[in-house]
């Protein structure tokens, strides 16, 4: 079998290469899937800025924001400040099959999409809840208790979503909007929709950002807004296995497990549709008070700083 082909004027080389340890797919593998999947994988990508995860041979996984130089010109890209790191990121546009093809000729297996198109920095797309289970194996079952309990606070609010394993431990679960509500109206919204779910069933969910206040419990991570990513639908992730975020009906949900869906199985399961695009509900505006209750609950991250140098003047007070 050749170690290298073109497709759509791409080179691609060392294709019988492992993709990684513990992998259990080569590289072609991986430039298979992804151009098999590429009509599902595309429309979930395009005019978004991209991170992807890179797993380069005898290195560890790593995220790649910035486009490097010999990136060929025919990659379509944005530039955008980052405030962080006070300089300006070019990010890839993948938003057709020869990118797709290049970014898995360089080993890049996972693709974080931003939640905003470019064009458009201040309304973000959708919300999204990201949901991490407890350390443990037997934990996914929690995730679905979970799932379904943020399922029920969108309901009461008169929302609806849709939900994707995360190719981890976890799931996704996405709303798509309408009216164009800002980076503040969507980041409220979703700290009120995890605190209603907590308050649904506490001994099962959390929004206790520090982990070590979770205690046992799901996370309910509401800090998905503004400038952050999240995997893409259908992409691959850099753990053993190889497995990929898929879409799951809410009552499919409690019937499958993660490791289902790998860049082996998950063509096969969809065939010729695309779940994500057609269980994915009409855009819907944010309910005014969701919004408004959003804004009485402290930001996380900033929480959790704050409790966080608390605590270490509390250690350094004890001696």
């Amino acid at each position: 079998m050749a170690a290298g082909e073109v497709r759509d004027g791409v080179s691609l080389t060392n294709l019988d290469q492992a993709l990684f340890d513990g992998a259990a797919a080569s590289k072609r593998d991986l430039v298979d899937y992804l151009d098999r999947m590429r009509d599902r994988i595309l429309p979930v990508l395009r005019d978004r800025p991209l991170s992807v995860i890179r797993v380069l041979r005898g290195q560890a996984p790593f995220m790649q924001k910035n486009l490097p130089r010999y990136t060929p010109p025919w990659v379509r890209s944005v530039q955008v400040w980052a405030e962080s790191s006070q300089r300006e990121i070019s990010y890839a546009l993948a938003d057709d099959r020869r990118t797709l093809l290049w970014f898995a000729n360089q080993r890049a297996v996972e693709y974080h999409p931003t939640l905003v198109c470019t064009g458009d920095w201040a309304h973000p797309t959708h919300l999204v809840m990201d949901l991490d289970p407890p350390a443990g194996e037997q934990t996914f079952g929690q995730v679905v208790g979970a799932a379904l309990l943020v399922r029920r606070a969108l309901a009461e609010a008169g929302l609806a979503g849709v939900v994707k394993t995360s190719g981890a431990k976890g799931v996704h679960i996405f709303v798509p909007l309408a009216g164009q509500p800002s980076l503040e109206e969507v980041a409220a919204a979703t700290r009120a929709l995890a605190a209603r779910a907590e308050r649904i069933e506490p001994a099962l969910a959390t929004t206790a950002f520090i982990r070590e206040d979770r205690g046992g419990k799901v996370f309910l991570d509401s800090t998905r807004a503004g400038g952050a990513t999240v995997v893409a639908a259908y992409s691959p992730r850099a753990r053993p296995g190889t497995p990929v975020s898929f879409p799951v009906r809410w009552d499919d949900l409690d019937r499958v497990h993660p490791r289902d869906f790998t860049v082996a199985t998950a063509p096969d399961l969809i065939g010729d549709g695309d779940p994500w695009a057609e269980q994915m509900p009409e855009p819907q505006a944010l309910p005014e008070d969701l919004v408004a209750e959003g804004r009485t609950i402290p930001v996380a991250r900033v929480q959790a700083m704050h409790e966080g140098k608390r605590r270490a003047r509390a250690r350094r007070a004890e001696g």
